[in-house]
């Protein structure tokens, strides 16, 4: 596994415990922003596909309503509910989405998964990306914090639509696979 990859993971997994001790000292709710090991749990690894197909059913009913820029970040959720469907099948809990995204790097570096390529760069950060075209996360921090009310290419909604649709059925696959 490379070893920024291992090295990420281990930050994350230090944040969550660091931040859990820290609410425990504290007497408040548990609470982290990183990543934490827990037991494999395939029934939550199911809810998260019932809720990214929730909020591509959203996906469809924003764009087919003329709020094509609130659709862009409904889509991204989408896609992030099937990583975090996967994470919760090989026990992890994430409350960060660069650790979720780094941890689904991590199982597909180690074949553990099967993700394609397009669909992992499209859900980071440009500057993490190799064919530096416009990730869904940036797109939706565009429309989201931005002032535009509508995407003006129709095809990043279409790629949106197309992988969700995709993605939901490789996270299924995964989540079945024993």
């Amino acid at each position: 596994m490379d070893s920024q990859v291992s090295k990420k993971i281990e930050w994350c997994l230090r944040k969550a415990e660091r931040e859990l001790n820290e609410s425990e000292k504290q007497n408040k709710k548990p609470r982290h922003r990183g990543l934490l090991k827990i037991n494999p749990d395939k029934n939550l690894a199911f809810q998260h596909v019932d809720k990214a197909r929730h909020f591509l059913k959203g996906f469809r009913l924003l764009r087919e309503n003329d709020f094509s820029d609130l659709a862009m970040g409904v889509g991204f959720y989408s896609l992030y509910h099937c990583f975090l469907s996967i994470t919760a099948k090989f026990g992890y809990e994430s409350k960060n989405q660069t650790c979720t995204i780094t941890l689904i790097d991590s199982l597909q570096e180690q074949g553990i998964i099967d993700i394609k390529k397009e669909i992992l760069d499209f859900m980071k950060y440009e500057d993490e990306q190799m064919n530096h075209e416009n990730s869904v996360i940036e797109l939706r921090e565009d429309y989201t914090y931005g002032v535009d009310l509508k995407v003006r290419d129709e095809q990043q909604l279409d790629k949106i639509e197309k992988l969700c649709l995709e993605f939901i059925d490789i996270t299924q696959e995964i989540i079945y696979k024993e």
